[in-house]
């Protein structure tokens, strides 16, 4: 019946939105950072919601195994097939229509496939601020983020992406299209089906289409780059800026020094903005919705009196949107200089706030007792607990032979962050990776009712299998 159904799949797409060819498949089932090279019968690139539906209709009549694809950055191996070559890719880059724009209402209706920064300048083009910003926005689509419930720069204000969706549209496993596109901040009609689909990685449904929250866009932003004795200090003074501010704070950034040394090093255009060198760092920005001042007023008092408590070393605030970028590139360059210095583990994990600075302690003296001479690359959004405790080879070590030691470490990190209330997933979701350790760390309850949800909408298993459900 294979040839058939893949007839049919491309008389409901077209030639345009058909690939079988192994060159032309290759970037669709490659992972971002290489780890994962899988196979396909086919990528699908439907153009509407209809086409979806179909193509979903289809496969399920034929117990075709689905992979809902958005600008395939996941970092968990979420939206990249198996290598046994039987499943079908479902990229979403062609419904990439911005289909409302509410000004008065604070939303906009975009369609799955619509590249982040794309929807960031269609809200800037209106005057108002899509407060979601990950490293990816120039290639990750709408519908992929919101399959990942991805974090980001601006949680600590804003929230997480889930926060920011009224209402999406999905396709369901039979083919089925619930129209859930509600532009309302209250609708208390039962079950908020939307957030079944958030963060389910493409497992209960394909999203083809969202009404995501906009805001008044700042008037005034300040940046500062801050260093801070160490982390115990820095989720003090996060407090302390907190209220200083009037809650202002939009990120939040811890940055250790052997990062910042690993950006210097190897991406062109990172400086030290500071005179002296300081063991640990904050970036912190705020906005506001005036530009009169009064922030800068605000955020200048703060430090200060973070200087008189000792809970500030030095700090430079930025004076205009030159020196704010280079201040975010220290930021943005932690991840990629990494890859320059060897094997690097990736931890993305999440604990109460107040327990941060507790967590980066212990967790690094347990990877350095295991592996003597492993350098600790702690970094991230502490404003709202999420740490990404990235882990680089000692110098001169056997790659192969750190990298085969990710389980062993992530298991070790993974105690410590259960011992401590947190998430072994703080932003980057579950995918093929987390699988198993979930089933480690979730109460079989949890499971049950994740699994009962599974069952009870895609019965036959066909919407990403084998990824976040243990």
């Amino acid at each position: 019946m294979l040839p058939d159904l893949l007839d049919s799949l491309k008389a409901v797409v077209g030639p345009r939105g058909f690939l079988d060819d192994p060159a032309d498949t290759a970037p669709y089932v490659t992972e971002a950072r290489g780890r994962f090279v899988g196979r396909c019968r086919a990528v699908i690139r439907p153009a509407s919601t209809a086409e979806v539906a179909e193509v979903v209709r289809l496969c399920a009549e034929a117990g075709q195994a689905i992979v809902p694809q958005g600008g395939n950055t996941s970092l968990v191996g979420g939206s990249i097939p198996f290598e046994s070559g039987t499943e079908i890719v479902l990229n979403l880059g062609r419904m990439n229509r911005v289909r409302d724009l509410d000004a008065l209402n604070h939303t906009i209706t975009v369609e799955a496939g619509c590249v982040l920064q794309t929807v960031q300048q269609a809200a800037q083009d209106a005057d108002r601020l899509l407060p979601l910003s990950y490293g990816a926005e120039g290639s990750c689509q709408i519908g992929g983020c919101l399959a990942t419930n991805a974090g980001g720069t601006m949680t600590l204000r804003y929230g997480n992406t889930r926060d920011l969706v009224l209402g999406v549209e999905v396709v369901l496993p039979d083919g089925r299209v619930w129209d859930g596109l509600r532009r309302l901040r209250k609708n208390n009609t039962g079950y908020d089906l939307k957030h079944l689909f958030i963060g389910a990685e493409g497992t209960l449904g394909i999203i083809t289409a969202a009404v995501l929250k906009l805001v008044p866009r700042p008037r005034q932003v300040e940046t500062a780059f801050v260093a801070v004795p160490d982390p115990t200090a820095a989720i003090a003074l996060l407090a302390d800026l907190r209220e200083a501010t009037g809650d202002t704070l939009c990120a939040f950034e811890l940055i250790p020094r052997r990062g910042l040394d690993f950006a210097r090093r190897h991406v062109t255009g990172v400086v030290d903005p500071l005179a002296d060198v300081h063991a640990w760092y904050v970036l912190v920005e705020a906005g506001a919705g005036t530009g009169e001042g009064a922030l800068r007023t605000l955020f200048e008092d703060g430090l200060a009196r973070g200087l008189e408590s000792e809970l500030v070393l030095d700090a430079v605030i930025a004076e205009n949107s030159k020196q704010r970028q280079a201040f975010w590139l220290i930021r943005e360059a932690l991840v990629e200089a990494q890859k320059y210095e060897g094997g690097s583990l990736k931890n993305d994990v999440s604990v109460p706030v107040s327990r941060v600075a507790d967590f980066i302690t212990e967790a690094t003296r347990a990877v350095e007792a295991l592996i003597p001479g492993i350098r600790a690359v702690p970094f991230g959004h502490v404003g709202d607990g999420n740490i990404h405790f990235n882990l680089n080879q000692p110098e001169g070590a056997d790659t192969a032979a750190f990298m085969a030691r990710w389980d062993e470490i992530q298991t070790l990190v993974n105690d410590i962050v259960g011992r401590l209330d947190g998430s072994i997933s703080a932003e980057h979701g579950i995918g093929r990776i987390k699988r198993q350790e979930l089933a480690r760390v979730k109460s079989p309850v949890e499971l049950d009712l994740m699994r009962a949800v599974k069952a009870a909408l895609d019965p036959k298993g066909i919407m990403n299998p084998n990824k976040l459900l243990p």
